[in-house]
């Protein structure tokens, strides 16, 4: 039996595989509240329904990153997760960089989701912000005391997607480019051989 502590830190991993891009400015935007809730509506239906599928570990990890690639702003994840090489970077190391870290995420979070069997995610409100919609929903996982999920979404990439994802107040996305950075940095900045890397990583 999973501690609480063990529980959210996992619930933190799953939901990194969805965190977007905090900080980035953005331009007025289009976007909607009734859109942005519906999004984040179909995107927790998705995950509760992998969370109740009863399937294998590598289907509930193709499934995750399905909807991770659906609902999320993959290309600005990826660009702030590499940071400031994504500048010099050309647009072929982008793009395979984008379908590595992808792949990486889902690998690497996806398994968890097996932890959650019996729980689930519920949006509760909405609210305005300077970059679109924020989007809160409280996370009940079996046994356990809820936590709140937050997504802030807009439509900077032409489609309704969020950009971000905290729980309780943290920045996931985060914790990925720190440990994206350091692996950068083992291997002197070649980007080619951190997305070959990535590519091959659990």
């Amino acid at each position: 039996m999973l501690n609480k502590t063990l529980i959210r830190r996992s619930f933190l991993g799953s939901a990194a595989a969805f965190a977007g891009l905090a900080a980035l400015p953005m331009p007025a935007l289009a976007l909607t509240e009734a859109g942005a809730r519906s999004l984040v509506d179909q995107l927790v239906g998705e995950i509760n329904g992998v969370i109740a599928s009863g399937k294998s570990q590598n289907a509930m990890i193709r499934d995750f990153e399905r909807i991770f690639v659906k609902y999320a702003d993959v290309p600005i994840m990826a660009r702030y997760a590499l940071g400031n090489d994504a500048r010099s970077a050309s647009k072929a190391q982008l793009n395979a960089f984008t379908k590595a870290f992808q792949g990486y995420i889902a690998r690497k979070y996806g398994r968890r989701f097996r932890e959650f069997i019996g729980g689930s995610v519920e949006v509760t409100s909405t609210r305005k912000i300077k970059s679109g919609y924020e989007i809160r929903s409280l996370a009940k996982l079996r046994g356990e005391s809820p936590f709140e999920v937050t997504f802030l979404v807009s439509d900077k990439s032409g489609r309704d997607k969020f950009f971000n994802m905290f729980i309780e107040g943290v920045n996931l996305l985060l914790t990925e480019r720190t440990e994206i950075g350091a692996m950068l940095d083992k291997r002197k900045g070649n980007i080619n051989q951190l997305t070959a890397d990535l590519a091959k990583l659990s």
